[in-house]
C-alpha cells in the first residue's frame, strides 16, 4: 500500500515537472538586464497628494485610459476612452455625461486634431481597431489599421498630433495583438514578460493616407507626445522604465536619447499639458520578481506556465508626474493607497483641473492644480 502511495505521489511530482518545462507558452523570453530598482526617492519621494481626488460619473464604465479637453460653446468639455469601447462626453461642471461615440473595439489614447486637419475631430488609438477618427456627430472611420508593408497594427495605443495633420502613434507589440489575448492587460503582461521588443512608433500621414515604421525594436511603447514646433516627440518605453525622446528635424535628426530612465514605476500615458509641462503616468510599481528574471528567460518561462494568481501583476499605487521636454521633473503626486486604481495619465486641458486616467476606475478622478507652482 505504501509503495502504491509512494508511486502516485512520484507520478504526480513528475506530472508537475514536466508540466512546468515542457508545456508551450506563447512567451520566448529574452534576456535582459533590468536597471536596479532604487524605488520612491529623490523626485520620485513618496507623498499623498494624489489622495482624495474629485470624481467624475462615467456612467456604467470602467477604464478611463485616457482623456481629452475641448471648448465647446465657451464651455469645457472633457472626452475619456473606456475599455468598453465608449467614447464619453462629460460636462464637467454640471457632472453629466453621455455615450458621445463607440469604437467598436478598445480606446486608449485620445487627442484631437488641430483646426483644419482632419476636420479638427477626435483621433482614437484603438487596440483592436487601429487609428481611427471621429467626427462631431459620433461617426466612426478608420484611418489605418496596417502599414504600407501590410503590417497589421495589433495593439495601438497611444498618440501625438503635428501641426502638419502627421500623428505619430504606438503600436505596443506586433505579436500579442489586445484582441488576440483577450485584453490590452493580457497582451501587455505578455509583452513584457517576454521583453522581445516587438513594439514601434509609427506615423500616419493624412496627406497622402501613408502609414511607415518611424522606430521599432521598442519595449512596449507606450504614450507619445510632440514636442514644441514638432521637432522631437516624447514616449514611454514601460518595458525598460523609460521615458525617451526621438528627433524629428535639426542636427539630431533621427536620433533618440532617454531623459528620464530607471523609473520606479512601469510609464504609461504622455500627455503635453500647459506651458511646456508633459505629464506621464505610472500604472503600477515595479515588480521585484519580474526584475530579477529579467535575466533568466527559462525561469520566466516557468513562471508563465504557473497560475495567474501567482504571476507578477500589476499592483494599485496612484503616481502621475510632469516634466518639461528634457525630462526635468517640475511635480509628482502620488497615492501610495492605490484608492484610484492603476493611474495611466494625467491630462491638463487648461480648466485649471488635472484629470487622472486609469485602467480600473469607474469614475474619472480629477485635481484641482489652480494655485500649483510648477
Amino acid at each position: 500500500m505504501l509503495k502504491k502511495i509512494f508511486f502516485a505521489i512520484f507520478f504526480v511530482i513528475l506530472l508537475g515537472l514536466a508540466y512546468l518545462t515542457l508545456w508551450p507558452v506563447p512567451i520566448n523570453p529574452v534576456a535582459w538586464n533590468a536597471p536596479k530598482n532604487v524605488g520612491y526617492v529623490g523626485d520620485f519621494a513618496p507623498n499623498m497628494k494624489l489622495a482624495s481626488l474629485k470624481t467624475l460619473a462615467i456612467g456604467e464604465q470602467h477604464g478611463p485610459e485616457d482623456v481629452a479637453g475641448r471648448i465647446e460653446n465657451g464651455m469645457m468639455y472633457i472626452y475619456i476612452s473606456t475599455q468598453s469601447g465608449d467614447i464619453v462626453r462629460i460636462d464637467p461642471i454640471a457632472n453629466k455625461h453621455e455615450v458621445f461615440a463607440n469604437t467598436g473595439g478598445v480606446a486608449l489614447g485620445l487627442q484631437f486634431a488641430p483646426p483644419g486637419i482632419l476636420g479638427g475631430n477626435l483621433i482614437v488609438a484603438d487596440a483592436h481597431k487601429g487609428l481611427l477618427s471621429i467626427d462631431d456627430k459620433g461617426t466612426v472611420s478608420v484611418l489605418t489599421n496596417k502599414t504600407d508593408d501590410g503590417s497589421p497594427i495589433l495593439y495601438a495605443d497611444e498618440l501625438g498630433i503635428a501641426a502638419d495633420g502627421k500623428i505619430y502613434f504606438s503600436d505596443a507589440s506586433t505579436k500579442f495583438g489586445a484582441e488576440a489575448a483577450g485584453s490590452t492587460l493580457a497582451a501587455s503582461l505578455l509583452e513584457l514578460m517576454e521583453h522581445g521588443k516587438t513594439g514601434r512608433i509609427l506615423v500616419y500621414n493624412p496627406a497622402d493616407k501613408t502609414t511607415k515604421t518611424v522606430l521599432d525594436n521598442l519595449s512596449f511603447p507606450n504614450g507619445v507626445a510632440m514636442c514644441p514646433d514638432d521637432a522631437c516627440f516624447l514616449f514611454a518605453e514601460t518595458g525598460t522604465y523609460s521615458i525617451k525622446r526621438h528627433w524629428l528635424t535639426g542636427l539630431k535628426a533621427g536620433v533618440t536619447d532617454t531623459i528620464i530612465s530607471n523609473l520606479p514605476g512601469f510609464p504609461d500615458n504622455v500627455n503635453k499639458g500647459q506651458d511646456g509641462r508633459y505629464w506621464v503616468g505610472l500604472t503600477s510599481p515595479r515588480s521585484e520578481a519580474l526584475d530579477n528574471l529579467s535575466g533568466k528567460p527559462f525561469m520566466r518561462k516557468l513562471v508563465q506556465r504557473l497560475p495567474a494568481s501567482m504571476r507578477p501583476k500589476a499592483v494599485n499605487y496612484g503616481f502621475v508626474f510632469a516634466i518639461d521636454m528634457n525630462g526635468e521633473v517640475l511635480a509628482q503626486y502620488q497615492d501610495p493607497s492605490g484608492g484610484y486604481p492603476l493611474t495611466t495619465g494625467a491630462t491638463e486641458p487648461g480648466d485649471g483641473w488635472l484629470y487622472i486616467g486609469s485602467l480600473g476606475a469607474d469614475v474619472l478622478g480629477r485635481k484641482d492644480i489652480r494655485g500649483e507652482r510648477f
